[in-house]
This record gives C-alpha cells, structure tokens and sequence, in this order.
C-alpha cells in the first residue's frame, strides 16, 4: 500500500490542504475524508506540488458547488498539471500560484 500524507491549515479565507505522495485507490480514502469535509467549511486550497498520482476530484467539486465553495490547486507538479489539463479538470478547478489568488 502507499503513503499519503495530508496537512490541512487553516487560512483567513480557505483551508489549505497540502498532499504528499500518491492520489490513487489505496489512499483515496483518506483524502476523501479529508476534502470532503473541508469543502463543507470553506474554499479548499490543493497544495499537489508534490504529488506524484492524482487520482479522481470530481465528488467534492460537485460537494462544494452544492454549498458555495470551490477547490483550487495550487503549486501543482508537472505530472499533475498534465493530468488536469488532459482530463479537462482545468475547466474545473482554477490553478493558483499564491493563496492570495483565493477569492475573499
């Protein structure tokens, strides 16, 4: 099985999430627990720079768009930014560079 590590910050304006080694089905349960209560609280900010695997967000997209929230993805690695791009989840998700870019 493969790790994953999640830390989870609260900010002024977003909870930031920074994940650490592989999104995929072995760990996808604790960063659907994680998100998944976060979006319900706040706009979630995705810290994927080092992330090697992304696996599904779809879920807690819809999740926060039914409360008003959105997810962004900030820093995210090379592997990652294809993966978004290839999927079409750029239409989706906006990618940041500074939590400042977080609306307020």
């Amino acid at each position: 099985m493969e790790n994953l590590e999640i830390k989870e910050e609260q900010k002024d304006n977003c909870i930031l999430l920074t994940i650490l080694g592989n999104l995929n089905s072995y760990t996808y349960g604790l960063f659907e627990e994680k998100i998944y209560a976060a979006i319900k609280k706040a706009d979630v900010v995705l810290d994927l720079g080092n992330v090697s695997n992304m696996g599904v967000l779809m879920s807690a997209h819809d999740d926060g768009e039914d409360v008003g929230n959105e997810i962004y993805i900030l820093n995210p690695s090379e592997i990652v930014r294809l993966a978004i791009d290839s999927t079409g989840f750029s239409d989706m998700f906006k990618v940041i560079h500074s939590l400042d870019e977080v609306k307020k």
